[in-house]
């Protein structure tokens, strides 16, 4: 593959390759449309809920859903996910239940986190899903001593990490790419680049003709891939991963897609970018291109979409319910959950601060707790 080239198998319009058209499944084929629609779907909820004042903060990825369950379709449970803020789909997609992702947007009682991280932070043990992280990049070194880890005990597993442009152009990447290169790690480096971080062009951040050639200086492969086309995000992550379990060492993809909506619910695009590249991205959104691409199979049509979009309006409906009855996390826990086994000196500290009556939290973390 030519550097500048991207590989693609379904064109905006629906139409594909069929040469490459990889033909899974018909069950997982819905399945995928059905994930993308759950992401999408959840975004405007979220989104909607933060401008009302209901929830405090929240990170959209609209645009990205191809990226978020195309990279992660090829992993087995075992694996590990290294995401940046962007990925709720990559948790759904391998088993986060929709509930409990909702409760760590209101940091509720139920959060895993018991509301301590920072919102639109999630993570999950259970799905091998690693807390994302503020600081820009720094899961990408997590994700190599990871994998170099597993390389050691023997383990046929890999780790895949995502990041945005902007992360290439810290040195936790660079440094991550290198270590990665240099003792064949089975890592999968996942770019989303979305063109934007935060308000800064790709074109600001590296005088590369690309961001996957950047793999080459670490002795390593890089591939670029249409972000929107989430058959072939699958394709070229599938022979990335097939390579790492082999003991191949890793793997960059650049996916190229497009951040359609603001940065986070703190954002403004308008004031930075045109409103002409947004429509111009509009016309390749993944979503609509994989249901042009199902329609065009005969597998989908605008009646089973109806049923689809009520259904998913529905759960995240009953989600969202429960999540504003629940209750802000119990004070002791900020005692409880710093040891597995309480040491007598916090326990005397819990017992004399819970008799204080010390049970008022400042008036907004009745709403959000922190």
């Amino acid at each position: 593959m030519v550097e500048e080239e991207i590989f693609r198998i379904v064109k905006p319009d629906g139409s594909f390759d069929a040469a490459l058209d990889p033909r899974l499944p018909e069950k997982d084929l819905l399945s995928l449309y059905r994930g993308m629609l759950l992401v999408r779907t959840l975004d405007n909820r979220m989104l909607s809920l933060q401008r009302q004042g209901r929830i405090g903060f929240y990170v959209p990825s609209t645009g990205q859903e191809a990226c978020q369950i195309g990279a992660v379709f090829p992993l087995k449970k075992e694996d590990w996910v290294f995401p940046a803020y962007r990925e709720p789909g990559a948790g759904l997609w391998r088993g986060y239940p929709l509930p409990l992702l909702v409760h760590s947007f209101f940091g509720d009682a139920e959060d895993i986190s018991k509301g301590r991280q920072m919102p639109n932070h999630y993570g999950n043990k259970d799905v091998n899903l690693v807390s994302v992280s503020s600081p820009v990049g720094t899961q990408i070194s997590l994700a190599v001593g990871t994998s170099w880890a597993a390389k050691i005990r023997g383990e046929r597993i890999v780790a895949l990490t995502f990041f945005g442009d902007g992360a290439t152009s810290e040195g936790d990447f660079h440094a991550g790419m290198n270590f990665a290169g240099v003792f064949k790690t089975p890592t999968i480096f996942f770019c989303q680049n979305n063109q934007w971080a935060i308000s800064v062009p790709v074109e600001r951040q590296t005088a590369s003709k690309t961001l996957a050639i950047k793999a080459q200086a670490y002795g390593f492969e890089g591939v670029r891939v249409d972000g929107n086309d989430v058959l072939a995000v699958i394709e070229v992550t599938s022979q990335a991963v097939e390579k790492a379990r082999a003991g191949g060492g890793p793997t960059m993809i650049e996916a190229v897609t497009y951040r359609m909506g603001p940065h986070s619910s703190s954002d403004d695009p308008t004031r930075y970018r045109p409103a002409a590249q947004v429509e111009e991205w509009r016309r390749k959104d993944p979503i609509t291109r994989f249901k042009a691409y199902l329609e065009k199979r005969d597998l989908w049509d605008e009646i089973d979409d109806g049923h689809l979009q009520k259904e998913l309006e529905d759960e995240i409906t009953d989600a969202i319910r429960v999540a504003e009855k629940t209750p802000p996390p119990p004070l002791e826990t900020v005692f409880t959950d710093v040891y597995a086994d309480m040491p007598p000196h916090l326990r005397e500290q819990m017992e004399e601060f819970m008799k204080s009556g010390e049970r008022r939290r400042p008036e907004i973390s009745d709403k959000f707790p922190l």
